[in-house]
């Protein structure tokens, strides 16, 4: 406020002494009487300066009112000198006894507790975006019966946890007729200091006065900043609930104020959108996203345009969805767009830095010794918000921060309490507790919980890199790494066996879900400790095939097994690791190069009696060789695993063999002893448990009908289960799956549905896939020339050629057909080769071309079905 400078009367009557006066008795919370009292001067002599109707003091009298009012300094000179008739301008509202009050609201008057009403005294609220659910539910507690004293809000620096407390506190008002006031607690407040301003806001000079005047009245009080002076708050806040029933205190720090009936509520940041959300309404319902975008619009007027959509996805997301760091960052717009702000701070955004942000509204006073440095209300970088909640752990809890951000991604409380278990510590009677230390990281807003599962603890990004660089300047950071390593290599090889088996689903989620600390594991362990990583290589085999990540599988397994450090390992283990490049070598058409690998493999594995491994290596011999040709070797790798899992009574191995002789009855021709062998491996797969192997038999089951000519069965059974296999995960069954559903299709005549498969095959996501071999892009065109065929265009190829064939087109069928040839030549399944050859000496009738087929036939001791036969005349 500011006076006139003449010393007539203003609006109201009133004049600058009675404005100053009037002002600094409310921002004291004092009534007129007691501020007379205080100053031992009438009430009337109060009523009359306030109302205009003196505005001359005596100087006595402006001094026992400037002392009652505790007025020092310039205010108090500026005060005497507006009271002997000269021009002043009167300070914001002072603190009390040394403790920050606010200052009157732009546009708001503070209401005179003289005058009937409720009183307010708080700051404006401030805009709250995506924080509905949160709202909802603290107004809900503080209007609801049972409703708690004490209610603080926790968390890092830059949550929002103040402009939260704001919005609840005006959206509760009326449910606080006793008066709704805030204070901000200054640093090196004492207990007298806090009561004191928590009285004077609430319009009472001491405690009891404050008990007196809410007595049936409830009212609301919040309190700002405790960690500023954590004990005198936590006394005063008990002294006030015990002594006025009806006050609610909304307490907000980075800790709880910590008295017995506190309801503490963790704030969390705000929630980001997945990877790779780039449609603008989709991007809007996500709180982080929307805050960003309307900070934004602050410094530069247009809004994020398309090409800016995904580094705006991706900086919410690195910011972790901190209103600090989103507005830090934001305010950088005006300079940069979004792709150059994530090129530049994407990889350090604890540098991020800026204005003050943290004030809401609050005015702070001068501190109340004038040799004591003015602090800012929050930290200005982000690195210095993360720090400050650091500092208010133990030397221990900060230690065991250090190692949990090695985590890259979510885990578990058993993942933390081997993390933090002392290996040097052999006595197995003593455990880490992590339960407490989460706790207590929860509390001061530094580890998100969200989700179901075991997986769902979370250090946000920059505390995990402030904490890293702690470790890193520590010199702890490799100890720490190498033990994720081990923690890791031990949660895949627990859940590496349920990878096969009724547990299955649950095991490929676990493993999903910690597919960033797996990599970061891998990537560490191969340069610090290669047999580590070689064990955990060799136990993610099964998954990597699952995910379809088969060829980097196999590279990081080769290049494991070529480390000269590994060389001593415990050749189990580098025979389990041959296998698994084996395994993965026969997904993308690298057999005949890791044949030596797995017959190594099974020699180590049979001379061990290794019962398990060698049942494991003879089934992945036999994969190979069928795709190399050995087909008689095939058969009987797959006889000898029957005979050995069925001595053994293993199921599930017994099942596996069934089914690789299924495919060896259909090579010659025998489709009805395909479908017993089939029928075997579903009941066999049921006894065990093994819904994935059932999902197997059933597509192969489909295959023996299309073989048949039962293609309107052979497209029903195989649409169950390619619906089946998108859940399990196996891309590469899936896509042979769709083949049978797309050549049964084309072979009826239903060729708009056998156009939508094609359609389908071609964009499953896979690189290099055959729709690039068709110059259309769409069923019905011509083959594409140029390049090398690949093996997964060869089920594309019979499909289009089987289409044109069913039009009448025998050129264009033939053109398809020999397509199919060369592809089905580099895979696995010389069957693809054989049906293609028919296809194509129907289509061409070319006698050089049946020589081909009976040479492929011999070759890979495949005998033609009697439809195949029936065709060819």
């Amino acid at each position: 406020m500011t006076p006139d400078h003449d010393h007539s009367p203003g609006a109201g009557g009133r004049t600058p002494i009675g404005e100053l006066v009037r002002a600094h008795r409310l921002a004291a919370g004092l009534t007129q009487a007691d501020l007379a009292q205080r100053a031992g001067v009438g009430v009337r002599t109060v009523r009359d300066l306030e109302r205009g109707r003196a505005h001359r003091p005596h100087r006595t009298t402006a001094e026992l009112i400037a002392g009652a009012l505790g007025l020092t300094g310039a205010a108090r000179a500026g005060f005497l000198a507006s009271a002997r008739g000269r021009a002043a301008t009167a300070p914001a509202a002072p603190g009390v006894a040394g403790l920050p009050h606010r200052a009157p609201a732009a546009g708001t008057v503070p209401r005179d507790p003289d005058l009937p009403g409720t009183p307010m005294a708080l700051p404006p609220p401030v805009e709250l975006i995506g924080r509905e659910r949160e709202l909802d539910e603290l107004t809900g507690l503080l209007t609801g019966d049972g409703w708690p004293p004490v209610l603080s809000l926790v968390g890092l620096a830059g949550v929002g946890k103040t402009a939260l407390a704001l919005a609840v506190a005006h959206a509760v008002a009326d449910a606080h007729p006793g008066g709704v006031a805030g204070v901000l607690v200054g640093t090196g407040s004492d207990a007298n200091d806090v009561l004191a301003a928590a009285c004077a806001v609430l319009g009472a000079a001491r405690l009891a006065e404050l008990a007196a005047r809410l007595r049936g009245r409830p009212a609301l009080l919040l309190v700002d900043a405790v960690e500023r002076a954590p004990d005198p708050v936590a006394e005063v806040v008990h002294l006030l609930v015990a002594a006025v029933p009806t006050l609610r205190v909304v307490a907000t720090g980075r800790h709880p104020v910590g008295i017995p009936g506190e309801l503490v509520r963790p704030v969390a940041p705000l929630e980001v959108p997945p990877a790779g959300v780039v449609d603008p309404a989709e991007l809007a319902r996500w709180p982080a996203a929307a805050l960003f975008t309307a900070r934004l619009t602050r410094v530069r007027p247009e809004p994020p345009g398309p090409d800016e959509l995904p580094a705006l996805t991706a900086l919410v997301r690195r910011l972790d969805g901190l209103p600090l760091a989103i507005e830090l960052m934001a305010a950088r717009g005006r300079i940069l767009d979004l792709p150059e702000l994530l090129d530049r701070y994407g990889d350090r955004v604890l540098d991020l830095a800026g204005p003050d942000l943290g004030g809401r509204g609050w005015e702070a006073a001068p501190p109340r010794r004038t040799d004591e440095p003015a602090r800012s209300t929050v930290a200005v970088t982000l690195r210095e918000a993360v720090a400050t909640s650091y500092r208010l752990l133990d030397g221990w809890e900060q230690a065991a921060l250090r190692r949990l951000s090695v985590f890259a991604n979510r885990w578990s409380v058993e993942l933390a309490e081997e993390l933090l278990a002392d290996e040097a510590d052999r006595d197995p009677s003593v455990v880490v507790d992590p339960v407490p230390l989460l706790d207590r990281l929860v509390e001061l807003g530094l580890l998100s919980v969200r989700g179901a599962g075991p997986l769902r603890f979370r250090l946000l990004d920059a505390v995990r890199e402030y904490a890293v660089e702690q470790a890193a300047g520590r010199g702890e950071l490799t100890a720490v790494r190498r033990r994720h390593a081990v923690v890791i290599t031990r949660l895949v090889a627990r859940t590496a066996p349920d990878l096969v088996g009724a547990r299955q689903p649950a095991a490929v989620r676990q493993l999903d879900e910690a597919t960033g600390d797996i990599g970061a594991a891998l990537a560490h362990a191969a340069g610090d400790d290669p047999v580590t990583a070689l064990r955990l290589a060799a136990e993610l085999t099964r998954w990597w095939r699952m995910r379809g990540r088969d060829v980097s599988g196999r590279q990081w397994l080769c290049r494991l097994l070529a480390d000269p450090r590994t060389a001593d390992a415990d050749p189990v283990l580098r025979a389990w690791a041959l296998l698994g490049v084996a395994r993965l070598a026969a997904e993308h058409g690298a057999a005949a190069q890791e044949l030596p690998a797995a017959r190594a493999a099974l020699a180590v594995l049979a001379g061990r009696a290794d019962v398990a491994g060698e049942l494991a290596a003879r089934t992945v011999l036999g994969t190979l060789l069928v795709a190399t040709g050995g087909y008689d070797e095939a058969a009987e790798q797959a006889h000898a695993v029957l005979t050995l899992a069925t001595r053994h009574g293993r199921t599930r191995d017994m099942a596996v063999a069934q089914h690789h002789l299924a495919w060896h009855e259909i090579r010659l021709a025998d489709l009805s002893a395909a479908r017993r062998r089939l029928a075997a491996v579903d009941r066999l797969a049921a006894q065990c448990g093994e819904p994935r192997l059932r999902l197997l038999a059933r597509a192969d089951l489909a295959e023996v009908a299309r073989l048949e000519g039962r293609h309107g069965d052979a497209v029903d059974q195989g649409r169950r289960v390619v619906a089946a296999l998108a859940g399990v995960g196996d891309p590469g069954h899936r896509r042979r799956v769709l083949g049978t559903v797309g050549l049964a299709l084309a072979r009826s005549g239903r060729l708009d549905e056998a156009a939508e498969v094609l359609a389908e095959l071609r964009c499953d996501g896979r690189p290099g896939l055959p729709g690039s071999r068709s110059e259309a892009g769409a069923a019905g065109g011509r083959p594409g020339g140029g390049g090398p065929v690949r093996a997964e265009e060869s089920v594309c190829a019979l499909i289009e050629g089987t289409m044109a064939q069913h039009r009448g087109d025998r050129e264009l069928a033939a053109e398809w057909f020999a397509v199919a040839e060369a592809a089905g030549a580099a895979g696995q399944d010389r069957r693809d080769v054989v049906e293609a050859l028919v296809g194509l000496a129907v289509s061409t009738g070319s006698a050089e071309v049946r020589e081909r087929l009976a040479q492929a036939c011999r070759r890979g001791g495949i005998r033609l079905l009697p439809d195949e036969e029936r065709l060819l005349g």
